[in-house]
């Protein structure tokens, strides 16, 4: 999958902190099993949100850890300008609720 279309594809989901982000783990989880890795979750006490563990390449010490977060502030009774989850390419950058992201990063 081309990266572009990997950050239209996480951006348009709603994890809006006070809803739940399983969609969204869901997606993550299936990207990382096709690429090998062991994933698990921990949820919290409702169930509704979830933190995924993925384990890529062999087990033993050493290795990196790469930390991230799914949830966004809420957009109630904001003015936006175009859908906050709906990514937009403008010139070389993509837009949307939370960053700009160069498209020369890609």
């Amino acid at each position: 999958m081309p990266a572009l279309d990997l950050v239209k594809d996480l951006i348009a989901f709603d994890t809006t902190s006070r809803d739940s982000n399983l969609a969204l783990i869901d997606y993550a989880q299936g990207l990382l099993e096709k690429s090998g890795a062991r994933c698990r979750r921990s949820y919290d006490v409702t169930g509704k949100k979830a933190n995924l563990f993925a384990t890529l390449g062999p087990d033993g010490d050493g290795g990196y850890v790469l930390s991230g977060h799914t949830d966004v502030v809420p957009v109630d009774g904001q003015d936006w300008s175009s859908d906050p989850f709906k990514p937009e390419v403008r010139g070389d950058q993509v837009y949307d609720k939370r960053y700009v992201v160069p498209l020369a990063a890609q």
